[in-house]
């Protein structure tokens, strides 16, 4: 499955998570590679967040790295 479709399957669940701001698709800057990008307000260790709260390794075989990107505010113009 490409890295599109898997991100529209999961992205309201991956959006329900706690700390998820957002979901996107790219490349990952190593591999070069599809990637669904899942951006946080902050990392948390997995042994800390209870097993349906964890951002999975991959979404129907496309990998998920997660960004750590701080709190997310609209700017005024």
């Amino acid at each position: 499955m490409d890295a599109h479709r898997a991100r529209s399957l999961h992205e309201g669940r991956l959006l329900s998570l706690p700390h998820v701001t957002g979901v996107g698709t790219g490349k990952d800057e190593h591999t070069g590679e599809d990637v669904i990008f899942v951006f946080v307000t902050r990392k948390v260790p997995r042994d800390r967040l209870r097993d349906e709260d964890v951002v999975p390794d991959e979404l129907d075989g496309v990998p998920v790295r997660v960004l750590a990107i701080g709190e997310v505010s609209a700017q005024e113009e």
